[in-house]
């Protein structure tokens, strides 16, 4: 008789404790269905010897989460944390300071490149045909490691295994922090967008509103999560599919002045705007500060790696969710940047009144400014309500992301222990309640304007990101370089990246640079600022002093390549699998349907 779905959460909450030394190790499992308890040896051969320390920390904790996520959860949740308001509103900047040409190739840039296709296998057979950027780099490295190692807050985890303990620690808290700080720039996102009917409910009514609905989807079970963010994140690409074939309809004439502007903006007043100064410094400017907004506007595949410790059938699920996400957000953020640059010109006094003064909402996207234009209305509400959703959505999923990360640091002895406690149904509780205190800060928009709170949040985060993707790429060059060296066979893995480890270093070298340019602006002239000074480089200085100081008073190694811990939790999961069974044929009809369309 094959287990059933409780089982498999008992499977994966197990506890583990290793002993021993060398080329074979006793592991005790202890179910927490309280089954039964066995030993087992495990031969370690072709993985490198591996000292009793490095084996005890495969497990510091228990990992109490429940794998109860399916693959359309999984595909939506990478998408839905990734298009918030940014898209449909925040990308006017971009337009405002480089132009249409240089906000296109921006989004480009860091989201496509080059293109080149092979076949690997999916517990034996994979296809991929992806185009390389950043954005695409940092997939593929990490797809690879998470689809083998599908644990809770696994990219974090995998620095400290494969490196070191150190970057793992700054690595981990700098993800936290990027994660956690997010959700108070979204529930002040909410606020504003809000304030776009009527003024009538206070600022301070309204974020006590958000946060209290976020506790409660998050602090309930994780299929509750699922399930909101699910729908929420099918709302999100409804309406930029939607605003995509709107720019393409009036684009054509299909709107009610009977203009047929087709490219006309990219004409008069033209493709590229300079910045700061004139000629080919100006226009590199523009260009760079649309490229900096892009870095800040696209992610994918960190949401989607931190669900893999919670998703059903994971080896399966994940190489395919990295897969569609990756496709999906390139085709939404370029054809999204395309679509702005064709609805408005660089110079739209509207556009410009709007983001200066900060109005509300959708006020000062550019599709509602471009409606306006064209004389069209009531679509301006209906976008205004779409991209409400997509606020509270990308909040949502960032209370997520950042209770899990910190839920991997406790597991890894890198946060208080206590934060290692879950509920029965699986949620790690005191760490949604740490992310639910931060988002308090977003009460200080009722003492501040709205667009200053949002533009320090904005500046802190974005060379946060862009460290994450750099640490995520060079956690891969580690991991290849230990797998070489042990002889692992990476053509066995259920996903194998292509052009490595060249891609990493692309990847982790662009990120790099990118996360340090990100405040060049004031280093110009008559542009110093000390606030936004500080929240450009507070987190690029602290990643440093978290990793030195974690490295002194641990006094901790490099781990050398021969000694890596390959295995990690490697017969858990291969045991998850084979006794798996899929919680889908409990499924209504329309479940079914969505599965087929989204699984």
């Amino acid at each position: 008789m094959r287990p059933s779905s409780s089982s498999h959460d008992a499977i994966h909450s197990s506890s583990v404790e290793a002993s021993g030394s060398g080329d074979a190790v006793k592991f005790r499992r202890s179910s927490k269905a309280g089954a039964e308890t066995y030993t087992e040896s495990i031969s370690l051969n072709g993985y490198g010897e591996e000292s009793a320390e490095s084996v005890d920390s495969i497990s510091l904790a228990k990992d109490g989460t429940h794998r109860r996520l399916k693959s359309r959860h999984i595909q939506l949740i990478g998408i839905g944390g990734t298009i918030g308001t940014a898209l449909y509103v925040s990308i006017g900047n971009g337009l405002l300071n480089g132009g249409p040409g240089s906000l296109f190739m921006a989004f480009s840039i860091c989201d496509l490149l080059i293109e080149e296709s092979r076949e690997y296998p999916i517990e034996n057979k994979f296809n991929t045909d992806y185009r390389c950027s950043f954005i695409l780099a940092v997939t593929i490295s990490t797809a690879e490691m998470v689809t083998y190692l599908p644990i809770s807050s696994p990219f974090i985890r995998f620095a400290s295994r494969y490196m070191d303990e150190a970057i793992g620690f700054a690595a981990g808290w700098n993800f936290f922090v990027f994660e956690a700080i997010l959700v108070p720039f979204e529930v002040t996102a909410c606020n504003v967008v809000i304030h776009y009917w009527s003024d009538v409910v206070p600022a301070g009514g309204i974020i006590a509103i958000v946060i209290v609905l976020y506790a409660l989807i998050n602090v309930l079970t994780v299929e509750w999560y699922g399930e909101t963010e699910f729908w929420a994140a099918l709302g999100k690409v409804l309406l930029i599919v939607g605003l995509i074939i709107f720019t393409f309809i009036v684009m054509l004439g299909g709107n009610p002045l009977g203009d047929r502007f087709g490219f006309r903006y990219w004409n008069d007043p033209g493709a590229f705007a300079p910045l700061y100064y004139g000629g080919n410094l100006g226009y590199f400017l523009g260009f760079l500060q649309c490229l900096i907004q892009a870095s800040f506007t696209i992610a994918g595949p960190d949401y989607v790696s931190m669900a893999a410790g919670e998703a059903e059938n994971p080896r399966v699920v994940m190489p395919k969710a990295f897969k569609a996400v990756f496709y999906r957000l390139t085709a939404f953020f370029c054809l999204g940047s395309l679509c702005v640059g064709i609805l408005v010109p660089y110079n739209d006094k509207e556009l410009i009144a709007a983001t200066t003064a900060g109005l509300p909402g959708a006020a000062a996207s550019p599709y509602v400014v471009a409606m306006n234009r064209l004389r069209i209305r009531v679509l301006p509400d209906i976008v205004n309500a779409m991209v409400l959703a997509s606020a509270f959505s990308a909040g949502n999923s960032y209370v997520y992301c950042a209770s899990r990360s910190l839920y991997g640091l406790a597991l890894e002895g890198k946060a208080p222990k206590i934060l290692t406690r879950t509920t029965r149904r699986g949620v790690p509780i005191y760490c949604t309640i740490v992310v639910l205190c931060i988002a308090l800060l977003a009460f200080l928009q009722v003492e501040a304007n709205a667009a200053t709170v949002l533009k320090w949040f904005i500046n802190l985060v974005t060379a946060s990101q862009l460290i994450n993707y750099a640490v995520m790429c060079m956690t891969f060059i580690f991991w290849k370089r230990a797998c070489d060296a042990q002889g692992f066979d990476r053509n066995t893995l259920p996903f194998k990246g292509w052009g490595q480890p060249y891609l990493a270093w692309y990847g982790f070298i662009g990120c790099t640079v990118m996360a340090l340019v990100g405040g060049y602006t004031v280093f110009l002239p008559g542009q110093w600022s000390v606030p936004t000074f500080i929240f450009s480089y507070f987190m690029i200085g602290l990643f440093p002093i978290l990793f030195i100081g974690w490295k002194l008073i641990k006094k901790t190694k490099w781990t050398p390549a021969v000694d890596v811990d390959l295995r990690g939790e490697v017969e858990e999961i291969e045991e998850y699998q084979a006794t798996f069974v899929p919680s889908s044929s409990n499924d209504t009809y329309f479940e079914k349907v969505l599965g087929k369309i989204f699984g």
